[in-house]
């Protein structure tokens, strides 16, 4: 059951991408010649006006075909005769889509909830060396650790781990913001912890009747560093590319979580779950297809931007077939990709 939501997930997911390109394409009068969810043969079929809506068999993508989009036409109402701004709406709207679809998910699972944890100190562990330091008091909020903003407590631990020994921490102290430079912060091993800890305890909170709307965005915005994070760290070697986890592999954590979560909560802790997995998945959407490579939004986007250019050093355009052949090779690479993933989380299960 869990792996038949796990494929509605990214059905659903897609879906809204591709229905932000349609819509702003159809509201900014571009012709679309279909409007498909999914990719493969077509199970359903429907002819309205000048656009074909279908309805294909395999659930893990889909497209919002518009005319002229990678060839010359002469059609005044195609995609490559619109002015720039429109197209840059156009081909931002999928992943502006997926980003409000992550943020409403995050709303209806926080709209429920009587009060959220704050990053105030409230305590030290015992043998804590910070307890006896003038740096940190209780009652202090930690606002931002090497100018990375602080909304959760596990924003705290998440930067003082990465980088060196040495950190910037900027403290709410009395209504005011102070900055404690250079300061030396290591995680230690405290008694009774199974892990090393920093030695702060964090149980302040705060309600409100709206609270859950900040909370909802600042949980959006962490989402979007932690994709970024990750770029990071691929880019940078700290992880490996057979790290990588792609449908596949996916939809297998998102069965083992359902039925974790089941077993000790029921159904409903395990769909909440599943949901704010999926507002993750939507907003890391989001932002890769946003990168600038070739087959993506950002790509395009790139390819207007050096359009732009072109036009103002040469009154020329880079043709449109030329664009094509650009993104049919990034699309051929992509799809190397996901094989090569695709392999990695099949080996995993079986082994």
């Amino acid at each position: 059951m869990y792996i038949i939501i796990a494929i509605l997930l990214f059905g659903v997911i897609i879906a809204v991408h591709e229905a932000g390109h349609f819509t702003a394409a159809k509201s900014l009068g571009v012709k679309v010649n279909e409007f498909s969810i999914g990719m493969g043969p077509a199970l359903l079929k429907k002819q309205k006006g000048e656009t074909l809506y279908a309805l294909r068999l395999l659930p893990l993508g889909g497209f919002c075909a518009m005319e002229g989009e990678d060839e010359e036409t002469d059609d005044p109402r195609c995609f490559t005769r619109q002015p720039a701004w429109k197209r840059f709406v156009i081909l931002a709207a999928g992943s502006a889509a997926n980003l409000l679809l992550g943020l409403a998910v995050l709303i209806i699972i926080y709209a429920g909830a009587g009060a959220f944890r704050t990053t105030e100190i409230t305590g030290f562990m015992e043998g804590s060396p910070y307890e006896s330091s003038s740096a940190f008091q209780v009652g202090d909020e930690i606002y931002s650790v090497d100018g990375h903003r602080t909304y959760f407590v596990s924003n705290v631990t998440t930067y003082l781990n990465r980088g060196g020994p040495e950190h910037d921490v900027v403290v709410i102290r009395n209504g005011e913001k102070l900055l404690l430079e250079d300061l030396s912060l290591a995680p230690l091993q405290f008694e009774g912890e199974t892990e090393p800890k920093y030695g702060f305890y964090f149980q302040g909170s705060v309600s409100g009747p709206l609270m859950f709307l900040r909370y909802s965005w600042y949980e959006c915005v962490d989402f979007v560093r932690q994709v970024w994070m990750a770029l990071s760290d691929l880019i940078a070697g700290a992880v490996g590319i057979d790290m990588l986890q792609g449908p596949v592999g996916i939809v297998d954590l998102i069965n083992d979580i359902g039925h974790e979560t089941a077993a000790a909560g029921g159904f409903g802790a395990a769909m909440e779950n599943i949901a704010y997995l999926g507002a993750f998945i939507a907003v890391n959407l989001a932002v890769m297809n946003m990168l600038p490579l070739p087959a993506l939004d950002g790509g395009r986007i790139l390819f207007l931007l050096l359009n732009g250019v072109v036009h103002a050093v040469s009154r020329r355009r880079i043709p449109a077939k030329y664009e094509g052949y650009v993104h049919a090779t990034g699309m051929v690479l992509l799809l190397g990709l996901m094989a090569f993933v695709m392999y990695n989380d099949i080996s995993r299960l079986i082994s």
